[in-house]
């Protein structure tokens, strides 16, 4: 072997070295970033659920479902004992990456664990989230087995660690996001400084942005305050994936202890790597025709009444999963007969609008 054959042959040996070397250095940074992700992760309230009480219907196919609850805690309650002021639905096609996105208007009446009928926020409150999770499954022929609950001081701190997010509004809405701001920043334990009482958008902080979510005294009442809740949740969603690891580790810091869940580490690390490929391409309000009554058999107060439950279910099932041949169970219909037994709302009642603009558009909720 020639001396220029052997050089040859020692950079080639070099060259195969480094790049074992290079390898090896990045099978241990992703190992670092796992077991980072390990550690955060431990900051998480995880509880395992007994499926058994979960009421699950059956299989709707290729889709996570997963239920959301942001709860009025003033202490940090994430287990039960308070009322989920927001009820979600996401679902998500595990084939393409798409995400629905459903509000379940909170005082909506419904079919409890008992067998009485109650507003829906009350389930959470009487047996935390399984009992919460059993209550849309049973009313609504779901299969949903997972949750994330989260109270509005962990919202607050999130947008704040974001640097806020810009928000549309009219004038009416920035004079109650002032005057919820007061008792939201009370329980946050933050300063509350007024925004501008004006139409167009504004930029707003942690504590605006949540009492923007919480009004329901203008037009459109409770149906609106959810759309302002997804409309904020999106907001941040945006805001979240163009954040840097420094913002993103403060608000894991901050956030993740007061977030109660049942996914496991591994769950949760699938969805971190797939949070970029994720698209939200529908969101609503849920029953889609509604009324509403404080005049509830044996009840009292005011309640969302869903008009014909099982019709509203079948138009669920058709947005979410593309079911067009479903069918309400047998437990929907009964349910669907109590319901109207109890308010004596029924098919062709006037219904209230509860598409607003900005939402999604719902080809299930025409």
């Amino acid at each position: 072997m020639t001396l220029d054959e052997r050089r040859k042959q020692r950079k080639k040996r070099r060259r195969k070295r480094f790049a074992i070397l290079a390898l090896e250095i990045v099978i241990l940074l992703l190992l670092c970033v796992v077991g980072y992700g390990f550690l955060k992760l431990g900051k998480l309230d995880f509880k395992v659920l007994d499926e058994e009480k979960l009421e699950a219907y059956r299989d709707t196919g290729p889709y996570t479902n997963i239920a959301l609850f942001g709860l009025d805690s003033r202490n940090g309650e994430l287990e039960g004992g308070v009322q989920s002021d927001c009820i979600m639905i996401v679902s998500i096609n595990n084939e393409t990456n798409d995400v629905k996105l459903l509000s379940v208007y909170r005082d909506t009446l419904l079919q409890q664990k008992n067998g009485t009928y109650e507003k829906a926020n009350s389930a959470y409150n009487r047996g935390g989230p399984e009992e919460a999770i059993s209550l849309l499954n049973r009313n609504f022929d779901l299969d949903i087995r997972n949750y994330m609950s989260v109270n509005f001081t962990a919202l607050v701190n999130v947008i704040d660690l974001l640097g806020g997010i810009d928000l549309e509004m009219t004038s009416e809405e920035a004079d109650w996001s002032n005057r919820y701001a007061v008792e939201t920043a009370e329980v946050a334990g933050k300063e509350c400084i007024n925004i501008e009482v004006k139409d167009g958008t504004q930029h707003v902080d942690g504590v605006h942005a949540v009492a923007f979510a919480r009004i329901r005294y203008t037009e459109g009442y409770d149906f609106k305050r959810t759309q302002r809740q997804r409309i904020v949740l999106n907001k941040v969603a945006e805001k979240a994936k163009e954040a840097n690891l420094l913002t993103l580790n403060n608000i894991v810091d901050e956030v993740f202890p007061l977030v109660s869940t049942s996914f496991s580490v591994k769950d949760m690390l699938g969805f971190a790597a797939n949070i970029l490929d994720y698209e939200l391409v529908e969101t609503g309000g849920f029953p889609y025709q509604v009324t509403t009554s404080d005049t509830v058999r044996d009840h009292n107060g005011a309640y969302v009444v869903p008009i014909d439950l099982a019709e509203n279910v079948r138009q669920m099932h058709q947005s979410l999963f593309a079911e067009e041949s479903y069918e309400p169970s047998k437990k929907v219909c009964d349910i669907r007969d109590a319901i109207i037994y109890l308010t004596g709302v029924s098919e062709g009642a006037e219904a209230y609008n509860t598409m607003f603009e900005g939402d999604v558009h719902n080809e299930g909720a025409q």
